[in-house]
């Protein structure tokens, strides 16, 4: 009889790339996920912030404007590189936010939280897509901002960028259903980050980032294998009738 050599078999952790991974909800979901086993690359425009998140889980530091084009092709070559040639999972935080009133938004206002939120988000699933095997996942963020049309933390500019990363979403797992790779998203309510140090709220308690990253977790985990296209509010239950 063969003896059993399982034991002496090692096992390949999964890998991840999170964006905006310096901070907030980003930074949540790689210390989350490294806790859970992955072998994450940090992706943030604050390369000293995303080293520091790095260093502390074990994994790799690179940094992105995903509003490059040439750089986000680049860096996820770099970063699969590292991770072993392969990628598992993408969670999309890297955002910014808007609390100009409406009448005082400019064309400016709306092509830079654009280009960020919505086109930012968009080169990097497709991007991940080129280097995941059958069984990848993606998870975007949007906000409920983008599902109601703003209020409480967004206003009309945020809120048209993160509702367009709502479509984006469903037209993703349209299109990469056929390669196996599944991608939902998560529209969280306030959260307590940097991103809305300042901005006022019609709501008295803000989440944790660790609320959302759990929630992104599961999103990107094989427990959701049979989720796709879909949304996950993470709101506390603010928009209840």
């Amino acid at each position: 009889m063969l003896a059993d050599d399982s034991d002496s078999v090692a096992v390949t952790p999964r890998t991840a790339v999170v964006t905006g991974g310096a901070s907030g909800i980003g930074k949540a979901t790689c210390e989350l996920l490294a806790a859970d086993g992955y072998l994450v690359a940090v992706f943030d425009g604050d390369e000293i912030g995303a080293r520091g998140v790095a260093d502390a889980i074990g994994g790799f530091a690179f940094a992105l404007d995903v509003t490059d084009e040439r750089a986000v092709v680049a860096t996820f070559e770099r970063a699969v590189n590292a991770l072993g040639g392969r990628l598992d999972a993408l969670a999309t935080p890297a955002s910014v936010g808007d609390a100009t009133p409406f009448m005082d938004l400019d064309a400016a206002t709306f092509s830079r939280l654009y280009h960020i939120n919505t086109i930012g988000t968009f080169l990097c699933i497709r991007e991940a897509a080129k280097h995941m095997r059958p069984g990848g996942r993606i998870c975007t963020v949007a906000s409920v901002a983008g599902k109601h049309g703003g209020g409480a933390a967004g206003t009309a500019a945020y809120a048209a960028s993160k509702g367009a990363v709502l479509t984006l979403t469903r037209s993703a797992a349209r299109e990469l259903a056929v390669k196996g790779i599944a991608v939902n998203a998560v529209a969280p309510g306030p959260v307590l980050t940097p991103m809305l140090a300042g901005s006022p709220t019609l709501v008295e308690r803000l989440a944790e980032p660790l609320a959302i990253a759990e929630a992104i977790a599961w999103l990107l985990s094989p427990a959701a294998s049979y989720v796709n296209g879909e949304t996950l509010t993470v709101d506390g239950g603010m928009r209840l009738d």
